[in-house]
């Protein structure tokens, strides 16, 4: 049996990297990528076991560092990991974890790669479950779930929207942007789309209540008058029934 010598030294790829992807192609692909992040956000602000982010470097292997061969989807989540701020997606720093959902926002430059090459990439190297692509231009909208190493196409519901298994959300087109809607069809909010249902429900209670009020002054109102013509006809109005 032989041992290392103590002074061998053993080289390690570096987990602290920064991100090196290119700038984002329209500003329709940053309103995208910001509304897909602030949506889960919001709705798994209770959660601290995800990682979700955009535009950001993943690295998984030292020969992709040695080419310079670079991978950011537009978006990804990770679960079952740490939610906190990163220069880039380490895999080897994160204990060999992949995204388990990628969506990448096509574009005249990126479509065929996004269909052909990454799509690939994700699904034989990445394996991760659930991969989108939408193109906020033509509203293009496909997604694939990994069955048996294959990626084969989800089957859209009436609606249109797409099934991600692993977000327990569906994935659907509403005013030329893609949303998320829960398992009842219902829209995931942003936070101010959020704030401003609180404050409409909050002045519909209030309106209501005023409503209420109104017609009770109202009910009395009459009563008395009821109560003042019974008078004049001599009829005590507390005597009846």
């Amino acid at each position: 049996m032989t041992t290392l010598d103590q002074t061998t030294e053993i080289s390690c790829p570096p987990t602290d990297l920064w991100s090196d992807e290119p700038p984002l192609e329209s500003d329709l692909h940053l309103q995208q990528i910001i509304l897909l992040l602030a949506c889960l956000d919001w709705l798994w602000q209770e959660k601290t076991d995800y990682y979700a982010s955009g535009n950001l470097t993943i690295y998984y292997n030292e020969e992709q560092l040695k080419k310079r061969d670079f991978c950011g989807p537009d978006f990804f989540v990770v679960l079952d990991t740490q939610k906190r701020p990163r220069k880039s997606w380490v895999v080897w720093g994160e204990g060999g974890k992949y995204p388990n959902v990628i969506i990448e926002i096509l574009s005249d430059s990126t479509a065929n790669v996004d269909r052909t090459r990454k799509k690939d990439l994700y699904q034989n190297t990445f394996r991760t479950p659930d991969y989108f692509w939408f193109d906020p231009n033509t509203l293009e909208f496909e997604g694939f779930n990994l069955i048996n190493g294959q990626y084969q196409p989800i089957t859209p519901n009436e609606q249109g929207y797409l099934w991600s298994e692993q977000l327990g959300l569906y994935l659907g087109i509403l005013d030329v942007k893609l949303r998320y809607f829960t398992t009842e069809g219902e829209l995931v909010p942003t936070p101010q789309e959020s704030a401003l249902q609180e404050r409409l429900a909050k002045e519909q209670e209030k309106l209501a209540k005023e409503e209420e009020r109104r017609a009770k002054e109202e009910s009395q109102r009459r009563e008395v008058i009821l109560a003042q013509k019974l008078r004049e006809l001599g009829i005590n109005p507390d005597e009846i029934v």
